[in-house]
């Protein structure tokens, strides 16, 4: 199940723990106001959620067409309905239960829709949906403020920038609705009914595109609803750190999953503070480390961090079941197979050491993993696709046989630094770029086996990070790293004639991992990790550099 079709928040595991879940779930909710997005598919839905978590309550994500039990069972204090791909004239389209709107009513709830959302609204209650001007309105462009609107009193600028993408678009407004704002062409962009407290965007507030996105969002949940911004980062790690003394008891064990990044080591930190010895952190060798990666990570752990670490050379094993393997969502399971593998035979060995088996596994698991890796079978999200599944969560075999212990299922990567930083994580550890779980296994396509491809592309990698560094770009940029291509090109070098490989760089800003933008790095930096990859890495004649943005593409390549 995952974490946005369970009313469990923060962790996530099997029958010993699932009563002391659902409690943990249900305080947290009670502690705060919640908003709850309903999600219909957009690509930006979890950037609405973090755009209110940005302001300071705490926001929650259900399917688009959740029930009404489901609904009232997180006693929402606003609810926003997201954008999406369909039409609301489309026979199935999503939409909310045929009560909602009486049930906000009654009960003094605000409602925002946006995109798809406004037009569920004016739909559903009674207005009529048409064809978008000239087929619709895409991209940035101004918008035009009409006077005495309660979603924009506090705005100046009467004429701000928003970022638009619909097809359709309200025609005709529902009883009690006026038009707030229009588009340059003379479409509806924003309607509200003031007494009953609904209004709509045709447009993203919660995209950066938008001027004064956040600050409309900002204006609807504290002035217009009233709710308090009480959610901080500090609560959380309080919530935290007792919900996993209620969860693992004052005996049992646990296993940490430690891969050397952010989220698994402020993981691993968190969990350490209320277990200590009873924590059992493992680090797996798989074989698709970059350049002497174990070596640092290991070096980081025990003089650094003092966390316990077991480190298990698995890389013939696990290179092994990788042969001959090309489809990146195969890779993906026999890679969290694997692991599970690995944390079961040293499961095993501390049975024989202390009399019972670990049944608790800890995994630094973050809110973008689950949205990429769901919807899984039997999960309700009809209107939302799988990305790709991250071995943590969609690489999960079945037969699991821990209880899971993941505090940042539901946060972004962040929130997960601020935790850290509370928990006193050394700052250069904190800032350190991500890196997947399955490693090299998804950035070099294709057979990861294959030839000399890990060799080079370690080199290739270890080249372009030093150089990043070098030039001051490191904390500039949220992930950076080389990519294997399944190609060769003619070159020449030496004054011969190559036929050799080719490897493209990423590098992109972002502050979540949902949306990215590539960096604009220098003709003259590019031409400097080039002309250096080419020489030090001889079986490489040609080097690219990926310049697109997250959407259309994913930040890894598989």
């Amino acid at each position: 199940m995952s974490a946005n079709d369970s009313t469990t928040v923060f962790t996530n595991g099997d029958a010993p723990a699932s009563k002391k879940q659902k409690t943990g779930a249900s305080s947290l909710h009670d502690d705060h106001q919640c908003v709850l997005v309903l999600d219909y598919g957009s690509q930006y839905t979890q950037l609405i959620c973090r755009r209110i978590r940005e302001i300071g309550v705490f926001s929650m994500m259900f399917p688009g067409d959740a029930s009404m039990e489901r609904i009232k069972s997180v006693n929402p204090k606003v609810v926003i309905l997201s954008g999406g791909p369909n039409s609301v004239h489309v026979e199935g389209s999503p939409r909310v239960p045929e009560d909602f709107f009486g049930y906000c009513q009654q009960n003094s709830i605000p409602v925002l829709g946006i995109c798809y959302g406004m037009q569920l609204i004016v739909q559903m209650l009674g207005g009529v949906v048409g064809s978008g001007v000239a087929g619709g309105e895409y991209g940035r462009m101004p918008i035009l403020i009409q006077p005495g609107s309660r979603l924009y009193s506090f705005q100046d600028n009467t004429q701000p920038n928003v970022w638009m993408s619909h097809g359709d678009e309200a025609t005709q407004l529902p009883e009690g609705f006026k038009v707030v704002a229009k588009s340059e062409q003379g479409a509806v962009v924003a309607i509200e009914d003031q007494a009953r407290r609904i209004f709509g965007l045709q447009y993203h507030p919660e995209v950066a595109h938008t001027e004064q996105g956040t600050d409309t969002l900002r204006h609807f949940l504290l002035d217009i609803a009233g709710l308090t911004a009480d959610w901080s980062m500090a609560e959380v790690l309080e919530t935290q750190l007792k919900l996993i003394k209620e969860q693992v008891g004052p005996t049992q064990h646990a296993i940490c999953a430690l891969s050397g990044g952010v989220d698994s080591t402020v993981a691993a930190t968190l969990v350490h503070k209320v277990l200590g010895e009873r924590l059992h952190c493992v680090f797996v060798d798989h074989g698709l480390l970059r350049y002497k990666e174990g070596e640092r990570v290991m070096e980081m752990f025990t003089q650094h961090l003092h966390l316990p670490v077991t480190k298990v050379d698995h890389k013939d094993v696990m290179l092994a079941k990788l042969k001959g393997v090309t489809d990146p969502e195969r890779k993906r399971k026999i890679i969290g197979a694997e692991f599970i593998e690995v944390f079961k035979a040293f499961a095993n060995n501390m049975e024989k050491e202390l009399g019972h088996k670990p049944t608790f596994l800890v995994q630094g698991t973050l809110y973008p993993d689950v949205i990429e890796s769901c919807p899984p079978p039997g999960s309700g999200q009809k209107h939302s696709h799988t990305i790709k599944s991250h071995h943590n969560v969609g690489g999960l075999p079945k037969d699991l046989q821990f209880s899971l212990i993941e505090p940042f299922r539901e946060l972004f990567k962040d929130e997960v630094r601020a935790i850290g930083r509370l928990l006193g994580v050394p700052e250069t550890f904190i800032k350190r770029h991500p890196f997947p779980g399955p490693g090299m296994g998804v950035r070099i396509l294709g057979d990861v086996t294959e030839g000399d491809r890990l060799e080079v592309l370690c080199m290739v990698d270890e080249i372009y990070i030093n150089a990043i560094k070098e030039f001051g770009l490191y904390d500039e940029i949220w992930q950076a790293f080389a990519v294997f291509l399944p190609i060769k090109s003619v070159g020449v070098q030496g004054d011969q004639r190559t036929h050799s490989h080719v490897v493209g760089l990423r590098a992109v800003c972002s502050s979540d991992g949902m949306t990215a933008d590539w960096y604009p790095f220098t003709p003259e930096f590019l031409r400097t990790v080039s002309a250096r990859i080419c020489n030090q890495v001889r079986s490489v004649n040609r080097v690219v550099y990926d310049i697109t943005s997250k959407p259309p593409s994913t930040i890894e390549w598989e």
